[in-house]
């Protein structure tokens, strides 16, 4: 099982270290080679993805991925931007679904922003297609930028596109993943508004009628916005595409109380897959030893189910997680009055305490 693994920027390198302690704790039998990529990548080679970085990742069963970004680099050409590069892994890898779950964990109820009875006990898991739409659209605006803004020009565009193959796959997806669950789907679109989104709705519908046991209903994504925040519980699966996906999938995490709570994987047809946190590279932050690592841990725990095929290691890390959230232990993030605050480190240490049974005193 070889894993490449990818620190990026920002709080990258201390969250994919703590996982990595975890990963170690298991006993299991990895190779694991880490590269530069984002902002450190453009440092060092003058771009965001270097070959070699690539090379890695196609070789690799699974990636461990931190996180990419920095302010410094906003005034750089967009194809260079540290961003550029988890957009390159998943065209190159053919990453097209992306699983963002949202889970409510009993002893975080109080650190939602939302009423504990809209809250507790929620599970959805959002299906985001990621190969396709406004993000991967040609031509993708002017390319007469200066230090990536456009002074003095009078238009700029992307379009949005999607085909019959990539909406059959993602639909595919989301419906065996009900199966799995509830048995529930909902299809997010615009397509009072948007050609794309009445052909991503019309498709959606056909595959639905190849599983009659799964309910499937659309919503505009307007509504599924407000009905995250009025009503989340009466979700189950969402399925939706690129844009939208992004935008909803951030705000089903903070429902939970922290983004830093949530793992995220990006699966291509094979199972291979690109693990990382649904947060970003947080450089406000970066080096203070106070990152939340348990997203990056819990994407850890999805990469051994989906992409490694060791579900009993996961369910060690999902358990070891709960187990140290359950003695009180928090970060910043989700820290509340009577809890323990603690470090990146020290969550890192509880984790894998709990994983190899050992008691961590002082």
């Amino acid at each position: 099982m070889k894993i490449a693994v990818l620190p990026g920027d920002g709080i990258g390198t201390e969250i994919v270290a703590e996982a990595i302690r975890v990963l170690d704790a298991l006993d299991l039998q990895f190779e694991m080679e880490t590269a530069l990529v984002g902002g450190a990548a453009y440092e060092a080679h003058g771009h965001p993805l270097p070959e070699a970085t690539l090379k890695l990742a196609k070789e690799s069963d699974a990636v461990l991925f931190g996180a990419v970004g920095d302010w410094k680099y906003d005034k750089l050409d967009r194809p260079l931007r540290p961003e550029q590069a988890i957009l390159g892994l998943r065209k190159n890898l053919g990453l097209f679904a992306n699983f963002r779950p949202a889970i409510c964990y009993e002893q975080l109820v109080g650190a939602s922003s939302l009423k504990p009875e809209l809250i507790s006990g929620l599970d959805i898991l959002i299906i985001r297609e990621l190969t396709g739409d406004i993000y991967f659209g040609q031509p993708r605006g002017r390319r007469t930028a200066v230090d990536g803004h456009f002074p003095g020009a009078e238009e700029a565009f992307d379009t949005m596109r999607y085909s019959r193959p990539e909406v059959e796959r993602i639909a595919h997806v989301a419906f065996q993943a009900a199966r799995k669950r509830s048995k529930r789907v909902t299809s997010v679109d615009k397509a009072n508004v948007l050609e794309t989104f009445q052909f991503w709705k019309d498709i959606v519908t056909e595959v639905g009628k190849e599983y009659p046991d799964v309910e499937l209903d659309h919503m505009y994504v307007d509504n599924a916005a407000m009905q995250l925040v009025k009503a989340p519980k009466k979700f189950d699966v969402v399925v939706t595409g690129n844009m939208f996906g992004d935008i909803l999938s951030d705000e089903a995490a903070m429902l939970t109380g922290s983004i830093g709570m949530l793992p995220s994987a990006s699966l291509n047809s094979s199972n291979q897959g690109l693990y990382e946190p649904s947060h970003g590279s947080a450089p406000d932050i970066a080096g203070q030893g106070v990152a939340n690592p348990l997203a990056t841990i819990l994407s850890a725990a999805m990469m051994l189910r989906f992409s490694l095929n060791q579900p009993e290691a996961a369910d060690r890390i999902e358990s070891a997680v709960k187990s140290v959230l359950a003695s009180g232990l928090r970060t910043g993030d989700i820290w509340s009055e009577g809890t323990k605050r603690v470090g990146t480190r020290e969550m890192g240490d509880a984790v894998v305490a709990a994983i190899t049974k050992k008691t961590i005193t002082g």
